[in-house]
């Protein structure tokens, strides 16, 4: 009996150790550190315009406006939807994921097709062969905040068309928001499509 009543008080005392460290300690600790060292990634890299969230960094969203840079395509439609959509079930809430078409799927293809089809109705000037993968396909969350260089470059005539502003700052808008490569080795240049567009928001404003 003894026996029995030691084996439950050591088990009752480490739960109790085992919740005050990893239930209270620990997650503390990693707040505090986050709010002090990270507060900005910590609370979600939100990005403010004239005193109002816009979005965050590093989740990307919807642009429709002919005059912003658009991002790569979303099988979750970077959780845009409308009143319509809510009430009749079509849209069920937050979420990420890609279409995950194998190869041989013909809606993979499909789906392609639609999406060139239309970035050629917005972007006339541009050849079929010339534009850049990444704007076609989506990511592995449909949530990709970044696109490549590439992409935002060769959207540069039809967003100087639609803005008024210069395809010579449209470049130089691009560059100032490239991120380079990872230790300058690993990944590839992106550009941050929300930041890009809030400096063309800004221009657009600016000459007004």
């Amino acid at each position: 009996m003894k026996g029995l009543k030691n084996i439950l008080k050591n088990a009752i005392s480490l739960s109790l150790v085992l919740i005050l460290v990893c239930g209270i300690a620990y997650p503390m600790a990693l707040t505090v550190t986050g709010q002090v060292l990270f507060k900005d990634k910590a609370e979600g890299s939100f990005i403010e315009v004239d005193g109002e969230k816009v979005g965050s960094k590093n989740i990307g969203q919807q642009f429709t406006e002919p005059y912003f840079f658009k991002g790569r395509v979303s099988s979750v439609n970077y959780n845009t939807y409308t009143e319509k959509d809510k009430e009749d079930g079509t849209y069920e809430g937050p979420s990420s994921g890609s279409f995950n078409y194998a190869p041989s799927n013909p809606e993979l293809k499909k789906r392609v097709e639609a999406s060139i089809d239309e970035f050629l109705k917005n972007n006339p000037e541009v050849n079929r062969e010339d534009i850049p993968a990444d704007l076609m396909t989506a990511s592995g969350s449909g949530l990709d905040p970044n696109i490549s260089v590439k992409s935002a470059e060769i959207q540069v005539p039809a967003i100087s068309k639609a803005s008024g502003i210069s395809e010579e700052k449209l470049n130089k808008m691009i560059k100032e928001n490239t991120d380079s490569k990872f230790l300058g080795i690993f990944g590839e240049e992106r550009v941050n499509v929300l930041e890009l567009n809030i400096d063309v928001y800004k221009s657009m404003n600016k000459n007004k």
